[in-house]
């Protein structure tokens, strides 16, 4: 078994397993085979479900895990990891109510 090929589309993204694009990070998680029909044939398929794909096929050396041994040149940005939230830049909203009640003044409802 000298090469397995990977499936990437135009933004530079690999076919998972489960039919996602991934980053490339976890070679686990990538659609992989030795077989260069096979990977066509899965290419077929997911370029038929999003016509948008621009799907080629690559063919990687095989690392000593047996996994893809990619070529850096052709990895993509790292993705956002799926549980942190992309519109939290800062501290919780509770945390700045709760420091905004600190930093006011003190009221006296008693009228005098």
């Amino acid at each position: 078994m000298s090469d397995l090929f990977i499936l990437q589309n135009q933004d530079k993204l690999f076919l998972g397993k489960q039919n996602i694009w991934l980053d490339g990070r976890d070679l686990n998680a990538l659609f992989k085979t030795t077989h260069k029909d096979e990977a066509i044939n899965q290419m077929f398929e997911a370029s038929s479900k999003d016509y948008k794909q621009r799907i080629k096929v690559v063919a990687c050396a095989v690392n000593e895990k047996g996994l893809p041994a990619i070529d850096p040149e052709i990895m993509p940005p790292p993705l956002p990891k799926p549980g942190k939230d992309l519109f939290d830049n800062g501290p919780e909203t509770a945390d700045v109510i709760e420091d905004t009640k600190a930093t006011e003044a003190p009221t006296d409802s008693r009228e005098e």
